[in-house]
């Protein structure tokens, strides 16, 4: 399947991460609370050490107002007790004042001496109903204002929502010397495919069938190229892989036997970003799939049941999961986000079985820089491993 130009020249290699479940998801059986699993720093740092022991190369650590903890103060706590992974940290465009976003920002990339990655959020907050266009127009000032922290000796900035002057940007200079960290982003409506294509380094999808995603690839191809620049492209999707086949879709099953479906609605309807365009996506997903709950051979939508946001896993065993993985980077897809509940025991499921049959690096954090493969060797000031 033939899709678009890429950033990263060293297609060899991918980018493989994990998930810290921060926003109380995580369960034994879909839909059923469980004191053990509930999101706490004990048991979310737990699955951060986990996955960077397995070799994951990143950590999605999420964001969300009504359940969970705060997502920078999580990742700094992370900083001493992890030396390898890096942490893709969600960041509320709006919640903060972006100037001193960029200087929370910078502290922590430098207390995790450049590992630190960002995925922009333009979702409401709590009180908020705004427009999709006001709410992507603000984190589009929002990160131009970063990029001038980052880059420039002073902020000034003269936008709709925000008005800066000769701001100084020491405090604000982040240890990645390249333009800060890198900036991962996912939408799908128009606003949000043209604040990815001007302003972000790596477009994050939810699973769908390959043609869909295919054709979200070659949208913001075209708004990127428009701005004169090239992406990366990446997939946020669960996981289930087991020995057979056989195992993998008993053990989806078993993910979903005590649900009640009224239950999952509550749980999805509580994230702020339950109406979204890509919510729906994944919501239609479910309505076309078969009367297992697979729209493709290997994607089980039954995950989506019970959680807003990513709603797919890939179910089978460790040859198909790999085929399939392998079938994604072939058609450009270069970051893998995967999880599996509960997330600490499938960090080590997914970490013995398939991690070390897959050849990963770190995505380079400027257009044209080689990518660090494993293993991983050292690198400088201001570098990402």
């Amino acid at each position: 399947m033939t899709i678009v130009p890429v950033t990263s020249a060293d297609l060899d290699a991918a980018e493989v991460s994990w998930f810290a479940a921060l926003c109380s998801d995580d369960y034994e059986y879909l839909g059923v609370p469980d004191g053990r699993l509930r999101s706490s720093w004990d048991h979310c740092s737990t699955i951060v050490k986990t996955a960077e022991c397995h070799g994951f190369r990143n950590i999605l650590c999420p964001s969300s107002y009504q359940v969970g903890q705060d997502t920078l103060s999580f990742v700094a706590g992370c900083a001493p007790i992890t030396t390898d992974i890096n942490f893709l940290a969600a960041i509320r465009c709006g919640e903060m004042q972006p100037i001193m976003l960029a200087r929370t920002v910078a502290t922590l990339d430098h207390m995790l001496k450049g590992r630190l990655t960002l995925n922009v959020i333009s979702s409401d907050f709590p009180g908020e109903v705004a427009s999709s266009a006001f709410r992507y127009k603000r984190s589009h000032e929002v990160v131009e204002v970063l990029r001038q922290a980052w880059t420039r000796d002073t902020i000034d900035y003269e936008g709709e929502v925000y008005q800066f002057k000769g701001v100084p940007t020491d405090p604000a200079r982040p240890y990645q010397q390249n333009g800060g960290p890198l900036l991962y982003f996912g939408g799908y409506s128009p606003d949000a495919l043209e604040l990815c294509g001007a302003q972000c380094d790596v477009y994050l999808m939810w699973p769908e069938t390959k043609d869909q995603l295919a054709q979200r690839m070659r949208d913001v191809h075209a708004r990127a190229a428009a701005h004169g620049r090239t992406l990366d492209y990446g997939l946020r999707v669960h996981m289930i892989v087991r020995d057979t086949e056989a195992e993998a879709r008993e053990y989806a099953e078993h993910l979903v036997s005590k649900l009640d479906d009224e239950y999952g609605q509550l749980i999805r309807n509580r994230a702020h970003d339950s109406i979204s365009l890509g919510v729906a996506h994944q919501a239609r997903a479910r309505e076309l799939a078969d009367q297992f709950g697979y729209i493709e051979p290997h994607l089980w939508t039954g995950i989506g049941r019970a959680r807003s946001g990513c709603g797919a896993a890939l179910v089978g065993s460790v040859d198909q999961v790999m085929t399939e993985i392998e079938a994604y980077r072939a058609m450009g897809i270069r970051a893998f986000i995967f999880s599996g509940y509960p997330h600490l025991d499938e960090a080590e499921h997914f970490g013995t079985k398939v991690m070390p049959h897959l050849k990963t690096c770190s995505l380079p954090q400027a257009y044209g820089r080689v990518p660090a493969t494993t293993p991983a060797t050292p690198l400088g000031n201001g570098e990402r491993r």
